[in-house]
Formats: structure tokens, C-alpha cells, sequence
């Protein structure tokens, strides 16, 4: 893993919100219109925690903030079994293909572990599972969320 790079809980650094609700609002609300770019932020201003979930985690590479992913409860509604889901995993277009993402989920993956969660979710719209395959996620199956279709996927802890 890059020396520079290192993870802080979004709760010890909140100047870093205004970025990470822009990126989540451009990557997954512009088009929807699920939430509007205030609602994001409150929503994100509400969960500035360290120890409830849901946790927002940023990776910062040389003090620049370059990726974002978050611990949560219950993402989808459809599926009130599935507890904990991994989400919002972001890295900034400008950082890509340096593996800031495998880095960062596996830092999640650790601290899911250290909670004490023993089953992690996620849905991606990646519908071969990509990079979370790679990561030890197994497929579940495909459904519909918010107007996209999504593999939705596991990873016993």
C-alpha cells in the first residue's frame, strides 16, 4: 500500500463533507434526483460517528483527499435481513487505477471485522462484481434499485 495514503473516520475530518456529498450527489443523485445536494449533506452531517453506524471513512493520499466509502445499516429496504452493507465507495476520477479502492474496502473490511459484524453487504451496478469478486464478495443475485439494475453481494467476515 502507498506510505501516503492513509484513512481517517470522516468525524475526524469534517472539512472533507462538502467534497465526499458532491461526489456521492454527482455520482448517485444528479441523475435520480434521490436526494438534492442540502439533503445529502445534512445526511451526511448526521452520521459524522465513529462508533454508530453509519461510519464514513476517507482515504487521504498526501494530505489530498482522494476516496470516500462508508459502514451502514440496512441500504436497501426490499431486504430488511441484510443488516450491514458496505456503500458509497468512491474514489476520485483524477486518483483511479493506483488501487485506492481495493485499499480502502479492505481497511472497511477490517474494521467491520473489529465491530464484530460477521456478514458484509453491498450492491454494485457492476453487474460482474468487478473489484468486490476480487475482494471475496459472492454474488447473491440481481434486482432493481432506485432505477438501476445491481448485483447485490456478501462476504462472510
Amino acid at each position: 500500500m502507498n506510505k501516503d495514503l492513509a484513512f481517517y473516520y470522516l468525524a475526524d475530518k469534517p472539512e472533507h463533507l462538502p467534497t465526499v456529498a458532491a461526489w456521492y450527489y454527482k455520482e448517485w443523485c444528479e441523475q435520480s434526483g434521490r436526494y438534492s445536494l442540502a439533503e445529502l449533506t445534512e445526511k451526511l452531517e448526521k452520521s459524522l460517528s465513529k462508533s454508530e453506524l453509519p461510519v464514513n471513512i476517507v482515504a487521504l493520499e498526501n494530505d489530498e483527499l482522494v476516496a470516500a466509502a462508508e459502514l451502514k445499516i440496512r441500504e436497501m429496504e426490499a431486504y430488511p435481513q441484510y443488516e450491514h452493507w458496505l456503500g458509497g465507495v468512491y474514489v476520485a476520477p483524477e486518483a483511479r487505477g493506483k488501487q485506492l479502492a481495493t485499499a480502502l474496502v479492505s481497511y472497511l473490511l477490517d474494521k467491520a471485522k473489529m465491530a464484530n459484524i460477521e456478514t458484509l453487504y453491498l450492491q454494485t451496478e457492476h453487474l460482474q462484481g468487478g473489484l468486490y469478486c476480487e475482494l471475496g464478495f459472492k454474488p447473491l443475485f440481481e434486482t432493481e434499485s432506485k432505477g438501476y439494475q445491481v448485483l447485490v453481494m456478501s462476504k462472510e467476515l
